[in-house]
């Protein structure tokens, strides 16, 4: 059973590598030009374990949206203590488990959902060389999302007209337009940036090196804050009637797809799964995100708004941050340990489906 989760980015960090070190992995540890909260070095680190040249991996990927990779550290943590019980499955002779730790270290230092640049990084994932997607609606509520200040009249000022906008506009609509990703407002919520981040340069770079010489891979993402609570739900973004979305529902049972309108999730632009093909086009590629839910999506709106106003005011490292730091890790992050035991019970069958695939062809 997992203990407890970490308290903060530089705890989860130790605790991945002692665990790496642990299983005989081969770590490699890529610095990211920035500091985090704590003045701390931040790192994307990847762990390694099986054969070298095992032609299949499964790749499991914690953090890309910050706050969320005190689970999915956690996950991976106790994956790499544990690799010996029957639960779970050792590598195989031809299958190699990749751990990427803190996609977005900055993120999860600053207990941040996004990057550095104010970015989400499922939202940066677009085609650079075509104008972005454009998401006009945005516009209507982007001074109702992300107030100049966020005093208590702000506070309840906007919420009165946010449910008054979400009413006209109706759940799935408000979603689409909220978290479909935008490209025009930098401070603003679920923003896709100008170009490619350093996260998404590092990741592109490391799929097409890595997966050169490797025949099939399957990876998971780990998410949370959509859906009841502890729930893990699998999420696709490959296109309908795709080989790729129908070799996922061939592994796993009850995957959605963002694109079918089945999902907790809406429909977004520049999610990561869904160009990672185009980086290693000669590896037949099966990934999933698994979201496991929280809290209800009204207290997660606001602490994304919380947060938002808090950077954007350049307050970040004021006296109040805290409680918002708090705030922001309360919606995404269960410190119960059932929550995070429920959680844990839905990722190892989910990890040994893979394997078994990728191992049994």
């Amino acid at each position: 059973m997992i203990a407890s989760l970490n308290q903060s980015y530089s705890k989860a960090r130790q605790a991945f590598l002692r665990a790496a070190t642990k299983a005989e992995a081969r770590v490699e540890s890529y610095p990211h030009p920035l500091l985090g909260l704590e003045g701390e070095a931040l790192f994307v680190d990847v762990a390694e374990v099986g054969a070298p040249d095992a032609t299949s991996l499964v790749i499991v990927v914690s953090g890309t949206h910050g706050v969320e990779g005190y689970l999915g550290s956690a996950f991976q943590r106790h994956h790499l203590e544990h690799l010996h019980l029957e639960t779970l499955g050792e590598p195989r002779e031809n299958v190699a488990f990749v751990f990427v730790h803190a996609l977005n270290p900055y993120g999860f230092s600053w207990v941040r959902r996004v990057n550095e640049d104010n970015v989400d990084l499922n939202r940066n994932f677009i085609d650079w060389s075509q104008p972005p997607p454009q998401n006009d609606d945005y516009g209507q509520l982007r001074d109702t999302l992300v107030p100049g200040s966020w005093s208590d009249a702000d506070q309840a000022r906007t919420r009165i007209d946010l449910i008054s906008k979400l009413t006209e506009f109706g759940f799935d609509r408000s979603q689409q337009i909220i978290s479909g990703g935008q490209y025009d407002h930098p401070t603003g919520l679920f923003y896709g940036g100008t170009e490619p981040t350093w996260s998404h340069r590092w990741l592109r770079d490391f799929i097409q090196h890595r997966l050169a010489t490797i025949e099939r891979a399957a990876i998971l993402d780990i998410h949370t804050g959509l859906g009841p609570w502890s729930h893990a739900e699998l999420i696709s973004s490959a296109q309908p009637d795709s080989a790729t979305l129908e070799r996922q529902r061939s592994w796993w049972d009850h995957v959605t797809s963002i694109h079918e309108q089945s999902s907790v999730s809406a429909e977004i632009a520049g999610e990561w799964l869904g160009a990672v093909e185009a980086f290693a086009p000669n590896t037949e590629l099966t990934g999933v995100a698994i979201e496991y839910g929280t809290v209800d999506t009204v207290l997660i709106l606001d602490s994304l708004r919380a947060d938002a106003v808090l950077h954007a005011s350049g307050m970040h490292t004021s006296p109040d941050a805290a409680a918002v730091r708090a705030q922001v890790r309360a919606a995404f992050i269960d410190d119960d340990p059932a929550w995070l035991q429920a959680c844990w019970a839905q990722y190892a069958p989910v990890f040994n489906a893979a394997t078994h695939q990728l191992g049994d062809t």
